[in-house]
């Protein structure tokens, strides 16, 4: 039996106002998991009423209570490990050390808004005047709107409001259609039993044919002041555009092309260990997964021969079996077109090292290509598949060139046992992320995190997420009279 949620809005569980469902669907067995409310304009301008009506108190909570519940929220989410685990596995094909993950880090990311909360911020100012005091306070904004996606659902459902909420702000998220109790409804309800005051996060989930109208009209309404997106570039230009014609600030988090470099002083079993992780991690559904490895040309047979050894010993299938690796793609379509991209590399060329073949459902096997030409599809499109393509370079400007031939720009990973070499080479590509002797998946909650190019602007991730979601206000303070011209 599936299960039945509704709406979130002013602390309570509501229907849409139209009756209105959406089906939320397992991408393993293709049946039917969950039942959401499917929230039509007005139900948007209801989370909005609800949002602003609940900013002034929630701003005005002191600093040490409103950190109080995100800790509580991190101990309860962690709590709910084995809850989670079977949550992603039905509703997006997670596995469960995915999952697992999931839980930690988006805890650890409660737990660092926690202390941003009463981190110091500002700034006691000189001022031209005699005798007076300049500060520069940071100020929450008001409404902050905010989309979560379903590929890494509680560690981004939990990025998308943590910092707006640990600021003061209140928040309206629209959760993906792929995970709406993940990303979203499942965050709103830790949130609720750690002692958020009812109106402050709010949840309008939407069936999948009124994602655009719902996200334009969320933009548009005045009240909202600010906006963050994690997803596709192509979705997130869209989204940047309505907030730019409002000219309300955006975070946005997006797609990557991303690379792995192997310099020639790397330890090749290593390299292998470390790519096989950031290229088949959540089968290859990660902003910063590895899609393209390029190796120096002294390594590139040795690690070709143990990586493609590796990538044929990986287990696909159902994401509940523990030595499941490759789980189920989001949906039977998305298995479809990362297949596409294959069969028209291998048409142009390519050639298959590793896996290839049609998906069962929305299982891809994990595939490993090369010579993959520029006119293939697959050479500048991100994969977010279980796929990645090796090439081989000769010098480091070789390398360096070809990680940057892509409008993309989140991260990238250099596995070099030299670190002065790797600092060399990372300070050339032109990303918002990297990691020397690592590979390209890497998160941490303090960090900044986000891209440069075509992977948005902004920053998530410790006092970078409070600047973001909150203003900057000059207050000076006179402490003798001033004298005027006239």
């Amino acid at each position: 039996m599936s299960l039945t949620r509704e709406l979130h809005i002013g602390g309570k569980d509501v229907p849409a106002l139209s009756g209105r469902t959406a089906e939320d669907i397992n991408p393993y067995t293709g049946e039917v998991y969950a039942t959401v409310a499917a929230a039509g304009p007005q139900d948007v301008t209801r989370a909005v009423d609800a949002a602003d009506a609940a900013f002034a108190e929630w701003a005005a909570v002191s600093p040490f209570a409103r950190r109080a519940i995100f800790l509580r929220a991190a101990d309860l989410l962690d709590a709910r490990a084995e809850q989670v685990a079977d949550l992603m596995a039905h509703e997006a094909g997670g596995t469960r050390p995915w999952a697992f993950f999931n839980v930690g880090l988006a805890a650890n990311i409660l737990r660092e808004a926690a202390a941003a909360i009463t981190a110091p911020r500002g700034a006691v100012l000189s001022a031209q005047e005699e005798g007076a005091l300049g500060l520069a306070v940071r100020e929450p904004l008001g409404v902050v709107a905010a989309f979560a996606p379903w590929n890494a659902p509680v560690i981004l459902g939990v990025r998308a409001v943590a910092a707006p909420l640990a600021a003061g702000n209140t928040v309206v998220v629209k959760p993906s259609e792929d995970a709406p109790i993940a990303c979203g409804l499942l965050v709103a309800d830790v949130l609720r039993e750690a002692g958020l005051p009812d109106g402050v996060l709010n949840v309008v989930t939407n069936a999948r044919e009124d994602a655009a109208e719902i996200a334009e009209v969320l933009i548009a309404d005045p009240r909202v002041r600010a906006v963050n997106f994690t997803g596709s570039t192509g979705v997130g230009r869209i989204i940047g555009t309505h907030a730019a014609k409002h000219l309300k600030p955006a975070v946005l988090e997006l797609g990557g092309k991303n690379a792995v470099i192997v310099l020639d002083d790397a330890d090749v079993d290593y390299a292998v260990d470390a790519v096989t992780f950031s290229v088949f991690m959540n089968s290859g559904q990660i902003c910063m997964s590895g899609d393209r490895i390029l190796v120096h040309e002294s390594l590139a047979e040795e690690f070709t021969r143990k990586f493609t050894a590796k990538v044929a010993s990986l287990r696909a299938g159902d994401p509940a079996l523990p030595h499941t690796v490759v789980g189920p793609l989001v949906t039977a379509s998305a298995a479809q077109r990362v297949a596409a991209l294959v069969e028209d590399a291998v048409a142009k060329g390519a050639a298959v090292l590793a896996g290839g073949g049609r998906p069962e459902g929305a299982v891809h096997a994990a595939t490993v290509l090369t010579g993959v030409p520029k006119d293939a599809d697959l050479y500048y499109a991100e994969a977010f598949g279980p796929v990645c393509v090796v090439e081989t370079f000769g010098d480091d400007d070789t390398a360096v060139a070809v990680a940057n031939d892509t409008d993309n720009g989140l991260t990238c990973g250099i596995i070099t046992e030299n670190a002065t070499h790797g600092l060399t080479v990372a300070r050339r590509v032109r990303t918002g992320i990297v990691h020397i002797n690592d590979q390209s998946v890497a998160d941490e909650p303090h960090a900044p995190f986000g891209g440069v190019k075509a992977s948005g602007y902004g920053r998530f991730g410790g006092r970078w997420g409070i600047e973001a979601f909150s203003n900057t206000r000059w207050v000076t303070i006179a402490t003798q009279q001033a004298h005027y011209p006239f």
